[in-house]
């Protein structure tokens, strides 16, 4: 069998990364998420909390976050350089081995890259309210606040660094409602079709 990559878009409380860590314990390899961020931060000599600052996150530099390259005239964006540590990290976790990675333009960042499926996964609004107050512990305001935040954010995210994109759609193979049939089906309905598709 041949080495294979499931990429995972989400929209926030759609619980896109919990439905991927199901997926990859039924498949059997392993996902990255937060581990792009960790690694991103050894290979910048970065702490955790300064990458996470810019992770999925355009937008200009503060002074706090470029002091450690205030002499280094090439970097003319922090946010850049970030992306690109973080694409080469995807890079060489999609050439290590069969695995899933969540966010981060993976869908983009591997669109040449054979054996791959994009999936996107998502909810309606009022599903990811309830899914923040009762997964996230959050109030309905916070909810409501963090997921217009984070929704706007990304969105700017992909239309920066996902250029050329030929459909509407994006690069996504597969597009799902998680409220619809809920984690685990979820979780169940798309392991089945890695299955039967690229894990071929």
């Amino acid at each position: 069998m041949s080495d294979y990559v499931v990429t995972i878009s989400r929209q926030f409380a759609s619980m896109g990364r919990t439905i991927g860590l199901l997926m990859a314990e039924n498949l059997g390899i392993d996902l990255y998420d937060r581990d792009i961020v960790k690694e991103a931060a050894r290979r910048m000599a970065m702490s955790k909390d300064e990458i996470s600052h810019y992770d999925e996150a355009p937008g200009k530099d503060s002074f706090f976050f470029r002091r450690n390259k205030l002499f280094d005239f090439s970097v003319y964006s922090m946010h850049d350089n970030v992306f690109e540590t973080q694409k080469n990290i995807i890079l060489d976790f999609a050439n290590k081995g069969s695995c899933i990675i969540v966010g981060r333009c993976a869908d983009y960042i591997l669109k040449d890259k054979k054996n791959v499926l994009n999936i996107e996964i998502y909810a309606p609004f009022e599903q990811r309210i309830i899914n923040c107050i009762n997964e996230l512990y959050m109030t309905e305001a916070e909810a409501i606040e963090r997921i217009k935040k984070v929704d706007e954010c990304r969105k700017a995210y992909k239309n920066k660094y996902c250029k050329n994109m030929d459909s509407v759609f994006g690069l996504s193979h597969i597009m799902i409602d998680s409220s619809r049939f809920g984690i685990e089906k979820t979780a169940q309905l798309l392991t089945e079709i890695v299955k039967n598709t690229v894990a071929k």
